[in-house]
């Protein structure tokens, strides 16, 4: 998403289709020396983290709990989050839905970010208060967006729709912008991925079986 984002791929790709080969408006910006701000630092945050390094980005990261090693050890700083907000270029979203992080961006992060940094959230729909997207994208606050997660997309996320009206406005709104994209809570669809979910569901029925529950989840 940063690099389609960034390098206006999405664009190119349909204009190159209909023999548009011009380069006006997909001027990007070198991902190195930028600095990422990374929201939540659990094992996804931790290997995007790594990731960006590898581009040469400055990271930035802010979890409540225990730093990182791997991170710390590759010249992240743990920041608090109006910090990360206002320095970063791009804030990629990997934590988790909780009463705490509910609408964590909202109007007023929105606001407090650099202006013209990118947002990309591929952990929860309901992390970003998506009404708050609108205003920041039209005032250019908010430069680039990506989305895999969607706060309202039960019901809609997962089916074929295209034949008949989409009845989320402000979902419809944020797929007129050109430098926004959304896609289908996608970010973990890999063949690797749904074997290893299939092994993992399956040895959880094994060890339940067995008496010996693993990977409880508490109420």
């Amino acid at each position: 998403m940063i690099l389609t984002l960034n390098r206006r791929f999405h664009r190119a790709v349909a204009r190159t289709r209909e023999g548009d080969f011009s380069l006006n408006g997909l001027l990007g910006f070198d991902l190195y020396g930028k600095t990422v701000g990374v929201i939540g630092t659990g094992i996804i945050g931790r290997v995007f983290g790594n990731i960006m390094v590898g581009f040469g980005m400055r990271i930035l990261a802010y979890d409540p709990g225990t730093p990182a090693q791997d991170l710390l050890d590759r010249g992240a700083r743990y920041v608090e989050l109006d910090e990360l907000l206002a320095s970063s270029d791009i804030v990629s979203l990997h934590c988790p839905l909780l009463p705490s992080t509910y609408h964590l961006i909202d109007e007023r992060a929105l606001a407090r970010m650099k202006r013209g940094a990118m947002l990309i959230n591929t952990g929860r729909g309901g992390l970003v208060e998506s009404n708050a997207l609108i205003g920041a994208l039209k005032s250019g606050q908010l430069g680039h967006l990506g989305l895999d997660v969607y706060e309202e997309e039960g019901g809609l996320f997962f089916e074929d729709h295209s034949d008949r009206l989409l009845q989320d406005d402000v979902l419809a709104r944020l797929l007129t912008f050109p430098n926004v994209i959304i896609t289908a809570h996608q970010a973990f669809f890999t063949r690797e991925a749904l074997m290893e979910i299939a092994q993992t569901t399956l040895g959880n029925v094994k060890a339940w079986a067995e008496g010996a529950p693993r990977n409880v989840v508490e109420a």
